[in-house]
C-alpha cells in the first residue's frame, strides 16, 4: 500500500509515491491527459473545467478564468461567476480537489495514507493557519481521504532524498514560486530543520511573471514578423503556451511558431532575450532575498539558497543570486516537496482515528533532513540587527578578552599553531586547518566566508569568495563538531589617548 506525498502548489500539484524509503513521482492525468495541474478554474455556464484545460482558456475567456482560488483559500467569493451565485475560493478549492483526487485514486490503488505539504503562506500567523488547515480538513473528511499529516511545503522540499544535501551548520533559505507570489522560508538548522522566518511576496508570483514575459515576447514576435498575437485570443493563448514552454523547458533557444489561416510566422529568440526580459522581476525578487535576510534576527551569513524548480528556472536568477554574494546555491529537484511528505509520511506517521488530530509540522528531525556530510568546522557571522549607526569594529572580543583589529590587511581567527591574531580554544586543536580570515579592504573589515568554493551542486560554478562587511555588534560563531567559539565584535573608543586593548 503506497504512501502519498501531495505539493499542494497553484503552480501545478505534484504527487509522489513512497512504497519504502525511495519516493517517486507519480502521474496523474487529467481528462485530456495532460499531467500538470495548475491551479485553474474556467467557467461554461455550471460547468466548471479545472487544471491545464481552464489554463488554456486564460487568454481565450479571461473573464471566466481564475488562477488564485487556493492562494486566497476563504468562505469568501470569487470573482466567477457559475450557475446562481459566484462560488467562494473554498468551493472552488474543493471541487479542484475533489477532481484531483478522483484522478489520483484511479491513478494509485489502494492509499494507504496521505501527506500533504501545503503552502508557507498558509502558517504565516495563528489565525491564517487555523482557517486555512481547517479548511483543508474539512475537504479531506468530506471526500474521505486517508490524510495522515501536513508539513510546511518549503520543510518537506528539504527532506527529499533525490537531492543534493546542505551543509548542516548553516541556516537555510528556501525560495519558492506559486502563482500569485512568491515564498522566502528561513530554516534554522541547530538541533531540527526547524521553520524560523517567513515572508510571502505578493508581486512575485509565476502568473504575473509569464504574463510579462508572453507580453514582451509578443512586442518582439510583431516587430519580426508584423503579426500582433493580440489579433484573437486564441493565438494569445498558444503564444503563452509556447512562453510557459520555453521558460519551464530552460532551453538555451526557442523557435515560436504561428500558423494562421493564409501563412504561418516564426520568431527564433535566446534565454538571454528571456533573461532581459524577465530583470525587472529576478531584481526584485533578489533584493527581497537580500532585505529578508538583513531584517530578519534569525538570520546570519554565509547561509544556503535552496530554490525550488519552480523558482530556479526563471531565467538570471541564481547569476543574480551569486552577484548578490549568495555563493552557497542548491537546486531542488521537481516535486521535492511531494517526495519528502511520501517520504516523511511512509516512515513514521499514520492516519489518524479522528482527523482533528492530524498533525501539523513546520519542523523535522535533522536526521529526516537531506543533509551533505558536515564540514570538520564552519564559520558564520551574526550580523547585529539592532544597532542603529553600523560602526567599523576595533576588537575581537572572546571569552572577555579583547584582541585589537589594527589596520593590517589581513586578521585570522583560527589555531595558535597556524598563527592566528586570535586563537581559538584548545578544543579545535582537532581542526588542522581551522582559519577564519578577516580582511581590511577600502577602510572596512570583511569576513571572507572559508568555504564558499565548495559546489553544493553544479549549479554553484562560481569561485569568488563570498565577504560580508563586519561591523560593530556582530558576532562570529565557529564550530568544530560538538565545540562552539562565539567572537564579538565591538567598537572601544581611545582612553587618555591610547587605545584599549
Amino acid at each position: 500500500m503506497a504512501t502519498i506525498g501531495v505539493e499542494l502548489c497553484d503552480n501545478g500539484l505534484l504527487t509522489a509515491s513512497c512504497d519504502n524509503d525511495t519516493p517517486q513521482l507519480i502521474e496523474v492525468a487529467d481528462q485530456n491527459g495532460a499531467t500538470d495541474w495548475p491551479g485553474f478554474c474556467f467557467a461554461e455556464g455550471n460547468k466548471l473545467t479545472f487544471g491545464r484545460a481552464a489554463e488554456d482558456n486564460w487568454f481565450v475567456h479571461p473573464r471566466r478564468v481564475v488562477h488564485n482560488f487556493w492562494a486566497r483559500l476563504a468562505h469568501e467569493p470569487s470573482s466567477l461567476t457559475a450557475g446562481m451565485k459566484p462560488p467562494s475560493f473554498s468551493e472552488l478549492s474543493f471541487f479542484f480537489l475533489r477532481d484531483y483526487a478522483a484522478r489520483l485514486t484511479a491513478t494509485t490503488t489502494p492509499l494507504d495514507r496521505i501527506v500533504v505539504a501545503v503552502p508557507g503562506a498558509y502558517l504565516k500567523d495563528e489565525a491564517t493557519e487555523d482557517e486555512k488547515i481547517g479548511l483543508l480538513l474539512g475537504m479531506f473528511e468530506e471526500l474521505k481521504l486517508p490524510l495522515a499529516g501536513f508539513i510546511d511545503m518549503a520543510c518537506a522540499a528539504l527532506c527529499d532524498p533525490r537531492a543534493t544535501g546542505f551543509n548542516p551548520t548553516l541556516p537555510v533559505i528556501v525560495v519558492d514560486l506559486h502563482l500569485e507570489g512568491a515564498d522566502i522560508t528561513l530554516f534554522n538548522t541547530d538541533e531540527r530543520l526547524e521553520r524560523r522566518d517567513f515572508i510571502h511576496l505578493p508581486h512575485f508570483g509565476s502568473a504575473q511573471l509569464l504574463k510579462q514575459l508572453t507580453g514582451t515576447m509578443g512586442n518582439r514576435f510583431l516587430r519580426h514578423t508584423a503579426f500582433d498575437i493580440l489579433e484573437d485570443g486564441r493565438i494569445e493563448q498558444t503564444f503563452f503556451r509556447q512562453t510557459k514552454e520555453f521558460l519551464i523547458s530552460e532551453s538555451p533557444e526557442w523557435r515560436y511558431h504561428i500558423n494562421t489561416a493564409t501563412r504561418g510566422y516564426e520568431l527564433v529568440t535566446k534565454r538571454e532575450q528571456l533573461a532581459a526580459d524577465a530583470n525587472a522581476f529576478v531584481t526584485g525578487l533578489v533584493q527581497s532575498v537580500q532585505s529578508f535576510i538583513q531584517h530578519s534576527p534569525h538570520a546570519s551569513e554565509p547561509c544556503t539558497i535552496a530554490l525550488t524548480a519552480r523558482a530556479a528556472c526563471v531565467p538570471g536568477i541564481d547569476a543574480r543570486l551569486r552577484a548578490a554574494g549568495f555563493s552557497r546555491l542548491l537546486r531542488l529537484p521537481s516535486g521535492a516537496a511531494a517526495c519528502g511528505a511520501a517520504r516523511i509520511g511512509a516512515a513514521r506517521l499514520r492516519v489518524p482515528p479522528d482527523i482533528a488530530d492530524v498533525p501539523l509540522e513546520k519542523s523535522v528531525p535533522l536526521s529526516e533532513a537531506r543533509r551533505s556530510a558536515a564540514t570538520r568546522w564552519d564559520a558564520r557571522l551574526q550580523k547585529n540587527r539592532q544597532a542603529a549607526t553600523h560602526i567599523a569594529p576595533t576588537h575581537a572580543i572572546l571569552d572577555g578578552i579583547g584582541h585589537v583589529l589594527g589596520s593590517k590587511s589581513r586578521f585570522t581567527i583560527g589555531l595558535a599553531d597556524l598563527g592566528a591574531d586570535l586563537p581559538l580554544p584548545e578544543a579545535f586543536n582537532s581542526a588542522d586547518d581551522c582559519s577564519v580570515p578577516l580582511v581590511h579592504d577600502h577602510g572596512r573589515l570583511w569576513f571572507v566566508d572559508p568555504a564558499p568554493a565548495r559546489a553544493e551542486t553544479p549549479m554553484t560554478t562560481n569561485t569568488t569568495m563570498a565577504r560580508t562587511a563586519v561591523e560593530a555588534g556582530d558576532r562570529l560563531t565557529v564550530r568544530c563538531g560538538n565545540t562552539s567559539a562565539e567572537i564579538l565584535f565591538a567598537h572601544c573608543p581611545s582612553a587618555n589617548g591610547h587605545r584599549l586593548s
